[in-house]
C-alpha cells in the first residue's frame, strides 16, 4: 500500500478521514457534471447533493460519487499540475533584442513591440516567459536610446565644428570676367 509521505495514510485518501468543505465542494462538482451529462436524474442529483453536504468522511463522499466519472476515491487524488508553456512572443522579443548586436539596431523596435505584446499576453494567460519579454524590452530600449544619443551627439558635433572654425566652408570667390 502506497502512503502519503509523513502521514501514513493510503495514497488516495483514507475513508475514515473527516471531509472538509473543499472535499464536499469537489464532490458536488462531480455530481453537477454527472447531472449535466445525463448520468443522474434531477431527483437523484438532489438526493445525492444532500448526502454530500451531510457526509462526515472521505468514505461517505466516495460512496455517494462512486458511480460517476471523477468520483469515488478519485476525488482525493491531487490533480496533475498544469504546466503552462512559454509565450512565443516573449521568445521573439528576446531574439530580436539579442539580434540588435548583429543587425546594428534594426531589430530594436520589433523587440520593444513584441516585448510589450508578450507581457500583455502573459498577464492574461498565465504563460511563462515574463523574464524573456522583459529582457527583450530592455535590450530594445537600450538600443533605441543609444541610437538617439549617437544621432544627437553627431548633430551637436557637426554644429560645433562649423561654428568654431574646425571645418571651414570654402570661401565664395567671385570671378569677374572682363568684357
Amino acid at each position: 500500500m502506497t502512503s502519503w509521505p509523513g502521514y501514513g495514510g493510503p495514497a488516495y485518501g483514507h475513508a475514515a478521514m473527516r471531509a472538509s468543505d473543499v472535499d464536499r465542494d469537489r464532490a458536488a462538482e462531480v455530481l453537477k457534471s454527472g447531472f449535466a451529462t445525463g448520468r443522474l436524474t434531477k431527483d437523484e442529483y438532489d438526493d445525492h447533493l444532500h448526502q454530500i453536504y451531510t457526509a462526515r468522511t472521505h468514505g461517505d463522499l466516495a460512496q455517494v460519487t462512486s458511480q460517476l466519472p471523477g468520483g469515488g476515491m478519485a476525488l482525493f487524488i491531487a490533480p496533475a499540475p498544469v504546466v503552462r508553456g512559454t509565450n512565443s512572443l516573449a521568445v521573439a522579443a528576446l531574439v530580436c533584442g539579442v539580434a540588435e548586436f548583429f543587425t546594428v539596431g534594426l531589430t530594436a523596435i520589433p523587440a520593444v513591440i513584441l516585448g510589450h505584446m508578450a507581457r500583455g499576453q502573459i498577464r492574461r494567460t498565465g504563460e511563462q516567459g515574463s523574464g524573456l519579454a522583459l529582457a527583450g524590452l530592455i535590450l530594445g530600449w537600450v538600443a533605441i536610446i543609444l541610437f538617439v544619443l549617437v544621432v544627437a551627439f553627431g548633430a551637436v558635433a557637426a554644429v560645433t565644428m562649423t561654428h568654431s572654425g574646425g571645418v571651414q566652408p570654402a570661401p565664395f570667390v567671385q570671378h569677374i570676367h572682363p568684357g
